[in-house]
């Protein structure tokens, strides 16, 4: 089999194996215990955390761990705008924003009463800034905007929305899960307030992610998980101490960074093979990640070759593939139920070999024969 999903979710690399191995082995003590193991693992935590800190131009005390990017993008939104009801009811996003965003949004909208404004993205995925910045009123209370669409590779423009946001004093929250360590980041340049990030994504280990808040000790943020005051008493629980080690690994391992140019070399070889199919790219030309393309072909079933082909990819976002209905990604940028039933979302990294990709492309051609 050939993977062709790291979108969705990645291996670990050797470096974050070994050091999530070693951490099970010997940082099982509680980080919050006052005896030498517990305060060793804690000191072990809080390098993490000022790692994280250090790689999208933050302080160590805005850095909160979290499950993973969902429960950063709950605590983010949820977590600010219920404790800020007085600063106005009304929210921005995108209507491609990943599933959670959106479930987030509409139990606002449902049990809070909140007005959420969805703005549509043009034809080639990107959201247009100035049609977010038009939508800011008196009574908007926070911006979310993700950093990079999970079905398209979309870049939108985070910098000209988050300079509007500051602009007007408005909060602004970008999902980067898969952004982060493929696109350089500076929450100070970029104007952001609040960021979502996932290690799984990054090659580290599944339930561990990170949320930055920007003056964290100054803001309101109600807690989704009430415990026992750990993260700052926005995040109950024991922390996982390995899977932030883990976590540490991955951010620190630069592969990622050291192969963008290799995976942007398939990324072309594949765009240019399939356009040889009779086929197009939904992803953009420009302003996009060289790990994600989104390829629609003639006469193509892609549930069918999604199911039993070798080579795994998926029809859209894995958490929302399992379902026999057409992306809402693809519809927002203009396709009809048959073009999106006619699409695959291919994600390749730095493990993606050139073989396979010629191999891909063979079946492909076989599939729509």
């Amino acid at each position: 089999m050939i993977y062709l999903d790291f979108a969705a979710s990645t291996p670990l690399l050797q470096s974050v194996k070994e050091e999530l191995f070693r951490a099970f082995e010997e940082e099982y003590a509680n980080p919050s215990s006052a005896h030498k193991l517990g305060l060793l693992s804690a000191e072990k935590i809080e390098d993490v955390r000022s790692l994280i800190a250090d790689s999208i131009g933050a302080y160590k005390s805005e850095i909160l761990f979290t499950s993973g990017a969902t429960e950063s993008n709950n605590l983010a939104i949820k977590g600010y705008v219920l404790a800020n009801r007085s600063k106005g009811r009304h929210i921005i996003t995108s209507s491609i924003e990943h599933k959670c965003i959106l479930a987030i949004c509409h139990f606002l909208e449902k049990e809070h009463d909140y007005d959420i404004t969805y703005i549509p993205p043009q034809k080639n995925g990107v959201v247009d800034a100035q049609d977010v910045i038009a939508a800011m009123r008196e009574d908007t209370v926070l911006v979310s905007i993700m950093h990079v669409n999970n079905e398209l590779g979309s870049i939108q423009p985070i910098a000209t929305i988050g300079q509007a946001c500051f602009d007007k004093n408005i909060k602004f929250h970008v999902d980067a899960a898969q952004s982060y360590k493929k696109i350089p980041i500076d929450v100070d340049e970029l104007n952001i307030d609040m960021l979502s990030i996932s290690a799984h994504k990054i090659y580290g280990p599944k339930g561990i992610g990170a949320v930055y808040i920007r003056d964290l000790r100054e803001t309101r943020i109600q807690p989704v998980i009430h415990g026992a005051g750990q993260e700052y008493g926005l995040r109950g629980g024991t922390l996982a101490t390995p899977l932030i080690l883990g976590f540490g690994a991955a951010v620190k391992d630069h592969t990622i960074e050291h192969s963008i140019n290799s995976v942007l070399g398939l990324n072309k070889y594949l765009r240019e093979a399939v356009s040889e199919l009779g086929g197009i790219s939904n992803t953009p030309e420009q302003q996009f990640i060289p790990h994600i393309l989104n390829i629609r072909l003639p006469n193509f079933d892609a549930s069918q070759f999604v199911t039993n082909s070798m080579y795994l990819c998926s029809q859209g976002s894995a958490c929302s593939s399992m379902n026999l209905e057409a992306s809402y990604v693809l519809k927002a940028i203009g396709a009809s139920f048959e073009e999106s039933f006619s699409s695959i979302r291919l994600s390749i990294s730095h493990q993606t070999e050139i073989s396979s990709i010629k191999d891909l492309i063979f079946q492909l051609k076989v599939y729509i024969d």
